[in-house]
């Protein structure tokens, strides 16, 4: 009989576990933040920032808000309005975590200005936005990020990618995600309980899912085979949506299904147990991204098995986060690395797709 090879140390061999370096120095990229509706401005601020960007300017309706965020960041200066950054010709780019319905009208505004657009997923919640969100790159060249945060700024996701990239599970046949989130109902801002403003679960945190199959499934296309939406356990606010899943098949034969809800329970250590499950000819690979349940509080757990053996890495703080850096100079090149408009615009698509389309449980 065979001896399985077992290996618990920090990496698999043939990927390597290198760290990005800033891509630019002081002022060769500088950008602003508007729009402080969700927590996700800081990490797309942070990531920026690490990347070697330069933060120069803030702006949201709310002065409280604006101010908080200066005092995370003191070298940035508060707008009084935002043409005062739409204006300002140094900066190349506005990173923005709006109200999810007021995502679009932002970035058309951004763009019309001649700056890339940096939003938070979802980037949209309906089909018209993103049909004009669509026009308008077309006719301006500008670009329209989004901050899907779940694979850009997880180091395990973006470990899983390099090992998939690398050969070692060979081709990806399905992809499983599961995306529970806490819900803090107390602590929530009004437009999250209305489902014209947030987009409904689907488009909203099932956005993280569908972007992450596209990804390391290698798919450009893909078609919702099913999906459905529920709300079982907050009737007191009807229009929040705490369960929802869906069902895809790729356009190379790739399948997903994914699972995403509000139901984290107390006892646990963190906002959510995420995990991901990457199937290969080859081999599979387990994500466990923010903790490894009962056993350690940190996340960025990589689990694999191949024909090599079994391989457990713990990725943390080992690998970082390469997007931030490629999309600073896919807009200072015009190229680009970190993700492609029409992969950007697609995943959101098809999430558009699902939420549409999706079965409401009674």
């Amino acid at each position: 009989m065979k001896e399985t090879k077992r290996n618990d140390g920090m990496n698999y061999a043939p990927v390597s576990l290198v760290k990005p370096e800033p891509v630019c120095g002081p002022g060769e990229f500088t950008f602003a933040a508007m729009g402080l509706d969700h927590g996700h401005i800081y990490g797309q601020t942070n990531g920026l920032l690490e990347a070697g960007g330069t933060l120069k300017w803030v702006y949201d309706q709310d002065p409280a808000k604006a101010a908080a965020f200066a005092k995370t960041y003191p070298q940035v200066r508060i707008a009084q309005s935002p043409e005062e950054i739409l204006e300002d010709g140094h900066v190349k780019l506005v990173a923005a975590a709006a109200v999810p319905s007021e995502r679009a009208a932002l970035g058309m505004k951004v763009m019309d200005h001649g700056k890339d657009y940096f939003t938070d997923k979802t980037p949209f919640t309906t089909i018209e936005q993103l049909q004009a969100a669509r026009e308008k790159t077309a006719a301006t060249g500008q670009k329209y990020m989004v901050y899907y945060s779940e694979r850009l700024h997880v180091e395990s996701a973006v470990y899983a990618g390099r090992l998939i990239q690398e050969g070692a599970i060979g081709r990806v046949l399905q992809v499983m995600g599961t995306g529970p989130h806490r819900l803090n109902k107390s602590s929530r801002p009004d437009w999250f309980f209305r489902k014209e403003q947030y987009g409904g679960i689907l488009c909203d945190i099932g956005s993280h899912q569908i972007e992450q199959f596209l990804f390391f499934a290698g798919c450009k296309d893909a078609k919702v085979l099913h999906s459905k939406v529920a709300n079982f356990n907050n009737p007191d606010v009807p229009e929040l949506e705490d369960f929802g899943d869906a069902a895809l098949l790729g356009d190379n034969g790739a399948s997903n299904y994914f699972r995403v809800d509000w139901f984290t329970p107390d006892g646990l250590s963190t906002w959510g147990d995420g995990r991901t499950l990457i199937l290969g000819t080859d081999g599979y690979i387990e994500l466990r991204k923010y903790t490894d349940l009962a056993r350690d509080r940190q996340g960025d757990h990589v689990y694999m098995a191949n024909h090599e053996g079994e391989y457990h890495m713990a990725v943390g703080g080992q690998v970082g986060y390469p997007f931030f850096g490629e999309l600073i100079k896919d807009c200072l090149h015009r190229t680009e690395q970190a993700m492609t408009q029409e992969h950007a615009f697609k995943a959101a698509e098809l999430c558009l797709d699902a939420q549409k389309n999706a079965i409401k449980i009674s």
